[in-house]
């Protein structure tokens, strides 16, 4: 995927999300109402907002919307656990090529039968250049990949060698390299891996208006972009049964509106934006659900600029923010400082990693700053017009300017093109926005993404890369046990510590409100999970 793309729907999700403490007196993802009401069965509920597509290999943002209609391979957990869904195992020997089997007896909405076919078709699908679709890039590991995305021209072919069909219930897939993650990657988010039924291909413009899935819903009638459509339970499905009769989704043009919306029980649930986390908490109390979430904001750098190159200058700037103060005045007090480089949404996260790094110590701060030899000129933070973090970067400079003595500055581009072209062409002034956002449970994503020159998120951390956090995530993709795994991405994790490339500022949680008739939250990867919302009737 297209970095800019990617990173702009990782911000848009994080600056609509807010971590929530367990001492306010909003409500987690497990609250402790009625068992018997929390599992109720029957009755419908309206979503404030549609998806940008539901087209499931176009797919960018709204995942909550489009994830009932489809049934994935893997599946997180509320728990962060991964298990099966369509597929009834997946193995490999060398983690390089993979063997999927399919469950017996799982249909598309329109009765065709779900097979091995309908994942490579799909797949390859895509994958194919041509089509342009925007998750085409999830499948960049597989043989042949490259063929169907050639640097000129038109493919010479629709499909990758890496895929092969061996019967109704079996296919198999060839990476390029080792990768033990891969199963984690077939997960609900990375939709450019859900499988299509054939009637598809025939009218894909009609397909897009009413999909053809092989989840708990499907749709009742069709739709168009944009406009309000409603999925009804789909009585057939082998897996577990959507809760509600039916899930209707209402259009808006801004949050401000479906937040009063679902205040007023106009509708029933919806995200809420930072600005709103204050008033939230005394307007819907234990109807705010805060979800863990793979996603974690940061400070990045300009590592070019030698006034930023000296780690200690980069650790003084944090140690001179004050996490906590900053959370209450920013965030009333709802955020959670980060103390790791990736969250602990993100499976073998340490806990504690970062210690000193983080901690707020403007002498120790001042201190490590003098050694570095001080700081010419301003602290300028540099931050995307447009996002509603003013006052955050605002709330850093003054900080910064208090705590260690310099000139600092907080300054927004015009909007998200100008901040990509001033970080991409190495232009920015300063310390600026970074978040990030993965798409499934494994710390793969967000280090991968980030602090690898392949990574589409490496531009936001200055270009950083190192060859010991290469060695230890290429570990990691070859390791045949998870505390292998955990074991390399920790060591990844120290390598960063003791470059300190970036400053962690925050874990992320996306937030929800409900009207009174959602009665239950279940959510995982901080998307919550539709079709297992119970409702008032």
């Amino acid at each position: 995927m297209n970095s800019r793309r990617r990173f702009l729907m990782a911000a848009t999700a994080v600056l609509a999300s807010v971590s929530l403490l367990a001492a306010c007196s909003a409500g987690s993802s497990d609250n402790d109402g009625d068992s018997n009401a929390n599992d109720a069965t029957g009755g419908s509920f309206i979503y404030a907002g549609v998806p940008d597509t539901l087209i499931p290999g176009r797919v960018l943002g709204g995942f909550a919307q489009v994830i009932p209609l489809w049934a994935s391979l893997t599946w997180v957990e509320p728990d962060g656990s991964l298990t099966n869904l369509q597929a009834d195992s997946i193995s490999s020997e060398d983690r390089t090529l993979w063997t999927i089997k399919l469950k017996d007896g799982w249909k598309f909405h329109n009765g065709e039968p779900v097979t091995a076919k309908s994942f490579v078709d799909a797949w390859n699908y895509v994958a194919y250049a041509p089509n342009a679709y925007e998750n085409s890039g999830e499948l960049s590991n597989i043989v042949g990949y490259e063929d169907l995305n050639p640097v000129e021209g038109k493919p010479a072919t629709k499909e990758m060698d890496g895929l092969k069909v061996i019967d109704d219930l079996t296919f198999t897939v060839q990476l390029k390299s080792a990768d033990s993650q891969f199963p984690s990657q077939l997960s609900q988010m990375q939709t450019g891996f859900y499988p299509m039924p054939e009637s598809a291909y025939v009218d894909m413009k009609a397909y897009g208006d009413e999909p053809i899935g092989n989840g708990p819903y499907q749709m009742a009638a069709p739709t168009r972009p944009g406009k309000e459509y409603t999925v009804k339970r789909y009585e057939d499905y082998m897996g577990p049964k959507g809760k509600a009769d039916t899930i209707t989704f209402k259009p808006y043009t801004d949050n401000a509106t479906t937040y009063t919306d679902v205040l007023a029980g106009q509708a029933d649930i919806t995200y809420i934006a930072p600005a709103k986390f204050v008033a939230a908490k005394g307007d819907f109390g234990d109807r705010v659900w805060a979800n863990d979430a793979p996603s974690i904001d940061y400070l990045g750098f300009p590592l070019w600029d030698s006034r930023y190159s000296d780690k200690r200058v980069r650790e003084a700037i944090s140690m001179s923010i004050d996490r906590d103060a900053v959370n209450n005045a920013i965030f009333g007090g709802l955020y959670d400082p980060a103390t790791a480089f990736t969250p602990p949404a993100e499976a073998g996260t340490p806990e504690g990693l970062l210690d000193d790094e983080v901690r707020y110590d403007p002498t120790e701060a001042r201190k490590l700053l003098a050694e570095a030899g001080g700081f010419t000129g301003t602290v300028t933070f540099v931050y995307p017009g447009g996002y509603d973090v003013d006052d955050l970067y605002q709330a850093y400079a003054n900080q910064v300017r208090q705590n260690l003595g310099v000139e600092a500055v907080a300054t927004p581009t015009t909007g998200w093109s100008d901040f990509y072209s001033a970080v991409e062409g190495r232009t920015v002034a300063g310390p600026h926005f970074g978040t990030w956002g993965a798409l499934y449970s494994s710390q793969q994503n967000t280090l991968r993404q980030l602090y690898t020159k392949a990574g589409s998120g490496n531009v936001f951390t200055g270009y950083y890369t190192n060859p010991a956090v290469d060695s230890a995530l290429a570990s990691a993709e070859q390791a045949s046990t998870e505390d292998e795994v955990h074991t390399a991405y920790e060591q990844a994790q120290e390598v960063l510590k003791a470059d300190l490339p970036v400053i962690p500022t925050f874990f992320s949680k996306y937030v929800y409100v409900t009207s009174p008739k959602i009665t239950k939250m279940v959510a995982s990867l901080g998307v919550p999970i539709l079709a297992q919302l119970s409702v008032n009737q």
